[in-house]
């Protein structure tokens, strides 16, 4: 009887555990949300069983009735030759100041959504998830420069981002 309380207890770290920040990593501060919503392309990541093989990845952030963000993730499969799409829900964790929100694709289950890196004209953006296993480097644009993408690594190396398996994502046509 008494495993209960320990079971639920322990769910709760867990859970709050995947909504945390990691040691090291800020959130932007100052954070604009009527500058970030729109489209934005994905240009590198670290993969993931949930965007394996995907091209043409792209996130399109839209205000909520209830004022949570709206997120449409989307990306070509090349193996099946179609397009995959996940449809979640963001809120923020603190404030709508800082860019630490909680991203939700399903139900009750969120996940941290961190962006640390903002450039002032919202053209690119740095996210991690609540440990290192996650990193995006996302823009406006479906290419950026060799030097946006440079700086981009040295950040994060000096974040303590493992960039050995580090994907560029194609984003030419089909």
């Amino acid at each position: 009887m008494r495993k209960a309380p320990l079971i639920i207890l322990a769910l709760a770290a867990l859970l709050s555990a995947c909504t945390g920040v990691p040691d090291g990593i800020e959130p932007v501060s100052g954070f604009d949300q009527s500058r970030y919503l729109g489209t934005w392309y994905e240009i590198a990541r670290l993969d993931h069983s949930f965007e394996e093989g995907l091209s043409q990845v792209t996130a399109e952030y839209t205000l909520n009735d209830d004022g949570s963000i709206g997120v449409i993730n989307r990306g070509y499969n090349a193996e099946t030759g179609e397009w995959e799409e996940a449809e979640g829900r963001a809120v923020y964790v603190d404030d709508e100041n800082t860019g630490h929100l909680k991203v939700s694709f399903f139900g009750p289950f969120y996940a941290s959504y961190i962006v640390f890196g903002l450039d002032k004209d919202y053209h690119t953006a740095y996210i991690t998830g609540y440990n290192r296993d996650y990193l995006w480097l996302m823009s406006r644009t479906p290419q950026v420069s060799d030097q946006t993408l440079s700086e981009f690594r040295e950040i994060a190396r000096t974040k303590g981002f493992d960039l050995d398996e580090l994907i560029l994502v194609d984003h030419s046509p089909d």
